[in-house]
């Protein structure tokens, strides 16, 4: 903490207040300045739509610097975590503060397997309602819905060992309900997970069942998935982190809040992402329009069409994330030798990175391809539907979810989330019976 303070001079028909507002020091990044003297000493609130100049809590998790394109997991650097974790290991490392030692990690995978246990007649039972063609989105909010229903307890997000267990829980059965939702698209019987199997091939064998491929080409597969689990564990105070922890705030338990952050992540602008670079690239080759078309059209700035998957709003580099991926990406593509009905729409993807990568127009706008780019790409070559993508996304951020609701459930300054508004309706009106309007 430092004992640095801003000045803020209020002039009001020639008078002048001043207050002085303290400047919370961050461990790195952008230092914060309290306002909440403001309305307290002036009686104002501050305007700020989306909350993008705002910090809205503390935080110890992650840590992002667009400018520089760094993200860091517990300050850990990810390409570091990438290279060499993998995703039960980063989700300790998420949820605890700290990399497991051998012990640690063994009992935690132990426990994991333990709770991804669900009751499959009654999971089944519930996914039958929707049928198999709805979106698997609302089926998860509904599946999820159900633990919030099965471990309810008004009083207990208070206790250390609760919110543990919560994690446990919804870690591990997250990966279950997750494989079954695709089971139940394909038709497949429900399984439940290997123990003798890691978390990210035990859902692979519950949501594919045996792998009868060559021995490198399963775990090409089963490296790509820890990878884009990895890579989107956690990333800092997004949209449905901050619908989690608003929603957290009033108490609720961790299983509903965690329904509001699927609901969140859900939006196109979101978690949908990569599932849109897969329906650009669709249309783009199903139009019979070149791609030199379509990049024409992306730089014209009166035309509403945008590429999908370049650029990112808060990395104002290359998406730290993007340059790990990549060559995953290649490497898939290259082991799987993919041909058929995805040819056109992978040879478009190849075109469109290189143009990125190279075109003046991209380069100078920072319009790199990001991580939803190539995670699209990984993902419906795996044989994924397009709207699985978003559940896989919300897979990997359940760790950050309930990692951020740990940690401002043990923080004692926790209050109640309660925006403000800037009011611009009208202040005043008379009400006129109905038989004289």
């Amino acid at each position: 903490m430092t004992h640095k303070k801003i000045k803020l001079t209020e002039s009001v028909s020639g008078k002048e207040k001043e207050i002085e507002l303290p400047v919370l020091e961050s461990t790195a990044g952008a230092d914060i300045i309290d306002i909440r003297p403001i309305h307290a000493e002036l009686g104002y609130f501050t305007f700020d739509p989306g909350f993008v100049s705002t910090a809205s809590c503390e935080s110890k998790i992650t840590y992002i610097d667009g400018g520089r394109g760094l993200l860091k997991y517990r300050g850990y650097p990810i390409e570091q975590l990438a290279e060499q974790s993998n995703f039960a290991e980063v989700c300790y490392l998420l949820f605890y503060g700290d990399l497991p030692d051998r012990r640690q990690l063994d009992e935690f995978n132990q426990s994991l397997v333990r709770h991804s246990h669900l009751d499959e007649d009654t999971m089944a039972a519930l996914l039958n309602c929707f049928g198999r063609e709805r979106h698997p989105m609302a089926m998860l909010m509904a599946a999820v819905s159900h633990l919030a229903a099965l471990y309810h307890d008004e009083t207990a997000v208070h206790d250390p060992q609760y919110r543990e267990r919560a994690a446990h829980r919804l870690i591990a059965k997250m990966a279950t309900i997750t494989a079954w939702l695709l089971c139940h698209r394909n038709g497949r019987p429900l399984r439940q997970r290997n123990p003798a199997l890691s978390y990210t091939e035990g859902f692979l064998q519950m949501a594919f069942g045996k792998f009868d491929g060559k021995a490198s080409l399963r775990k090409t597969f089963v490296d790509a998935m820890d990878l884009i689990l990895i890579l989107h564990a956690d990333h800092e105070q997004n949209a449905s982190t901050s619908t989690v922890r608003l929603s957290g705030s009033t108490e609720t338990n961790p299983y509903a809040a965690l329904v509001a952050g699927i609901a969140s992540l859900w939006g196109p602008a979101h978690g949908g992402a990569n599932e849109a670079v897969i329906r650009m690239l669709e249309d783009i080759v199903e139009s019979g329009e070149s791609l030199e078309y379509y990049i024409d059209r992306a730089r014209d700035k009166n035309d509403h069409f945008r590429l999908m998957g370049f650029g990112h709003r808060v990395y104002k580099n290359y998406d730290p994330r993007a340059k790990i991926i990549r060559q995953t990406c290649h490497n898939l593509l290259s082991e799987l030798d993919v041909g058929g009905d995805n040819q056109p729409l992978l040879e478009t993807a190849r075109r469109l990175e290189t143009i990125a990568l190279e075109d003046d127009y991209f380069i100078s706008r920072k319009l790199y391809p990001n991580v939803d780019f190539y995670s699209g790409i990984i993902l419906n070559t795996m044989g994924l539907p397009r709207d699985m993508f978003t559940v896989i996304f919300a897979l990997a951020r359940t760790i950050g979810w309930i990692s951020h609701w740990n940690e401002m459930m043990a923080d004692k300054h926790t209050r109640i989330g309660r925006p403000r508004q800037l009011y611009t309706g009208r202040c005043e009106r008379a009400f006129t019976p109905i038989d004289e309007r």
